[in-house]
């Protein structure tokens, strides 16, 4: 008993647990399309990957941890850092909150803008990527009151429409598998562990012949759902 190994599902709340403990510490609420349940969902899947990794010898609850610490920097970075503004980290900067970004102690005029090379070099490279992951105000986006109404059609909502339709096109498992995929956007090496997958091509993942065959199907089905309902109705 005492040589026994623990899996991912065995020590499932301790991981929970810990995580739970960082919800105060994700203050990135500039995206908006990525709360505190979707980091919590690519952390858990991180450990899951990374579980043999950890020597069972040792404490689980420090592993878990320096885990979950380093992902929330990595998401911070790949989500955010990569992209702000130069301004940010700045002797000159006199914002006192990301929502208040326009007062510079360099330029001229005494705003952030392309009169610092810095930040005229950000303007080039990577004020697009900015824009599209941080929502930005209507007065300072190319917003115009004429648009067309499919230019503003809620994609969240047509995505809900179209979820809901498979759900009354499936049967209760292919829509368990469905929602796993494409709802929850899990792994799919988690997905195939869950169904109880497996392989014998050399090379392959679990599920991966299964899964694909699922994917391939459920496009199917979609495509013929869209062509007789309007979604963004």
């Amino acid at each position: 008993m005492g040589d026994k190994l623990y899996t991912y599902e065995d020590k499932t709340g301790v991981v929970d647990n810990e995580i739970r403990k960082r919800f105060y510490k994700w203050h990135l609420n500039a995206l908006a399309w990525l709360d505190f349940e979707d980091v919590s969902q690519m952390i858990r899947i991180h450990i899951f990957k990374k579980w043999g990794q950890w020597d069972q010898s040792r404490p689980i609850e420090p592993w878990i941890n320096k885990i979950i610490s380093n992902q929330m920097k990595n998401i911070l970075r790949n989500n955010y850092s990569n992209f702000a503004r130069p301004c940010l980290n700045c002797k000159y900067n006199q914002s006192y909150s990301e929502s208040d970004h326009s007062l510079c102690g360099f330029t001229s005029s005494g705003m952030q803008n392309s009169e610092c090379p810095d930040y005229a070099k950000w303007e080039k490279s990577k004020k697009n990527a900015y824009d599209i992951k941080v929502p930005v105000p209507l007065e300072n986006s190319s917003y115009k009151k004429s648009s067309a109404f499919s230019d503003h059609a809620c994609i969240l909502t047509a995505a809900k429409t179209l979820h809901n339709l498979m759900r009354n096109f499936l049967n209760d498992r292919h829509y368990i598998i469905y929602k796993m995929l494409f709802v929850d956007h899990l792994d799919e090496e988690v997905i195939a562990m869950t169904l109880g997958y497996k392989t014998t091509e050399k090379g392959r993942k679990a599920g991966y012949k299964q899964i694909k065959n699922l994917k391939n199907l459920y496009k199917k089905i979609a495509k013929q759902l869209l062509e007789r309902n309007d979604i963004f109705l």
